[in-house]
């Protein structure tokens, strides 16, 4: 699977030309046994699992070399040695072993994720992938994606008071969506109904932001077919109902998992920071839609990213698409660090095909 890195390949040229075997051994031995306790691993404890003999002696000077390469750091005077950041980009870019997603794992997530979607919203199947990202990682599970992504089945212009309609949006997927409009002065009585008919008839499971952008291609054709004061009001709609931001959606499942496996007060106050950006829906939309931009798995460690600077999160996230192949948003994990990359990077990369696929089938 394409994994697309946030950071740029020269540092992860110059490390690989930098480390012999040994140091790469040790240094994969440092960052293996921090994913998997959060722990930092000493010079003896290392000489009993290398597969070459080294004394802790020989141990310790391959570790300050790594310190000098910015790879590992010691949290704590005469302490073992823990991966910094930079260490374990290079670690996920350029050493990393991608696990795959068992046949039965690949059963389960189909099964559920359709189980959700039958019936149901688009957006109960995307809770839904979310919850089982959560469920597979140390993370919370995060999707997010655009209302106006929805293809749309119907739209309808409800008179509300001479001044102004709502513009009922009805999706494929079943979900509605309410939106205010303001009318243009002197409007005509049958203008409502004329436009919505002229819209439903274009309507064919295209999304919103297709819609706009047919509506404006054949603007002389609509001008010909509709009075004035009707052709702006069909504009208006369509204008009304795209938002960037605000219509983008936030789907967070898993918050609690964060809270397991604390190791000290450190990590609590860290948590603490990231539920806090959790908070900022915004800024974590914004760097989900990031993962939007390139092919494959995208992986933000730490600092890396603004958002993370200060709780040291990493994030996990691939896109899916539309039936029409188009990006219509992501889905991913949110966590520590020292998330199991290996194993949840194929487990996001998989939940995002399924998802593509229940957009393109229709369910």
């Amino acid at each position: 699977m394409p994994i697309s890195s946030s950071s740029p390949s020269s540092l992860e040229a110059r490390l690989a030309a930098d480390l012999n075997e040994r140091s790469r051994e040790i240094f994969r031995q440092i960052v293996e046994t921090y994913l998997v306790t959060g722990e930092p691993v000493g010079s003896r404890n290392l000489a009993r699992v290398l597969t070459h003999p080294l004394s802790p002696a020989s141990i310790r000077n391959v570790m300050a070399d790594l310190e000098a390469a910015g790879l590992v750091f010691a949290p704590h005077t005469s302490a073992g040695r823990l991966p910094t950041e930079t260490g374990l980009r290079f670690f996920v870019d350029a050493m990393m072993e991608i696990g795959d997603v068992t046949t039965e794992e690949r059963a389960h997530i189909e099964a559920q994720m359709r189980a959700a979607a039958s019936g149901h919203t688009l957006e109960t199947a995307l809770a839904e992938a979310s919850t089982l990202l959560s469920g597979v990682s140390r993370g919370a599970g995060v999707v997010v994606t655009s209302k106006s992504n929805a293809a749309l089945k119907h739209i309808e212009f409800v008179r509300l008071d001479p001044a102004r309609a709502l513009v009922v949006l009805v999706s494929e997927d079943g979900s509605v969506e309410n939106r205010l409009l303001d009318l243009p002065v002197g409007l005509p009585a049958g203008a409502l109904v004329e436009a919505g008919n002229f819209l439903n008839a274009r309507i064919q499971g295209r999304t919103l932001g297709d819609l706009r952008q047919d509506i404006q291609r054949r603007r002389a054709e609509m001008e010909k077919e509709l009075d004035g004061l009707t052709a702006k009001l069909v504009e208006a709609g369509l204008a009304t109902t795209v938002g960037p931001v605000e219509s983008r959606q936030l789907i967070v499942r898993g918050q609690a998992n964060l809270l397991d496996d604390l190791k000290a007060t450190e990590d609590l106050e860290r948590i603490r920071l990231l539920f806090a950006d959790l908070e900022t829906q915004t800024d974590v939309i914004d760097l989900l839609s990031r993962a939007e931009g390139g092919e494959g798995v995208r992986i933000f460690i730490g600092s890396e990213n603004k958002l993370f600077s200060l709780s040291g999160s990493s994030m996990i996230a691939a896109p899916f698409r539309d039936g029409n192949q188009k990006i219509v948003g992501v889905v991913g994990v949110i966590g520590p660090t020292r998330l199991n990359y290996a194993r949840i990077v194929p487990m996001v990369d998989y939940t995002a095909k399924v998802v593509s696929r229940i957009l393109e089938r229709g369910r």
